[in-house]
């Protein structure tokens, strides 16, 4: 099994099916509603689904070592569906292309975040992406799903139909 390439693939599959989640918010939304106060706002978690398959992404691709601080790490808050989709399908797309080029010994690297004098993510190369790209930007989508629902948007089937497409 050709290990780089079936990332490929699932990389892909997944972009598009976020994609379409990100396509279902309605046009009208207002981007600082929240289903709680300890929650996203719907803007803050569409910014973070799109951000996590391109800027994310591509930082675990191309670099060793991620540094958070609040100053340097802006995270990006969606103000409209169609800036956000705009910047989803340019930063993918960014990613894939590194993806596609990244050289298959680096999988085995040692890939580290910190945040001042801690260390959040310290794990391979490999690891972190399944993790905190392909994992972590499914987690966030459902959260983003059921955000659609509580608004009383129609829901994307994402691995099979919903409610909504039934």
């Amino acid at each position: 099994m050709d290990i780089q390439k079936e990332l490929i693939a699932e990389f892909d599959r997944e972009v598009a099916l976020t994609r379409k989640v990100l396509a279902a918010i309605p046009e009208d939304v207002d981007f600082s509603w929240k289903p709680h106060p300890k929650s996203y706002s719907i803007g803050g978690l569409a910014g973070h689904v799109a951000e996590i398959p391109g800027e994310w992404a591509l930082q675990t691709l191309t670099t060793d070592k991620l540094v958070w601080s609040p100053e340097s790490s802006k995270p990006y808050v969606a103000e409209s569906k169609a800036d956000l989709l705009e910047r989803f399908d340019k930063e993918s797309a960014k990613s894939k292309a590194a993806l596609a080029a990244l050289d298959f010994a680096k999988w085995d690297d040692n890939w580290k975040m910190v945040a001042g004098d801690q260390t959040w993510i310290d794990d391979t190369r490999y690891r972190v992406f399944r993790d905190w790209v392909l994992n972590h930007g499914i987690h966030h989508r459902a959260q983003l799903g059921v955000d659609l629902r509580l608004l009383n948007a129609k829901v994307p089937g994402v691995y099979g139909p919903s409610a909504d497409e039934m």
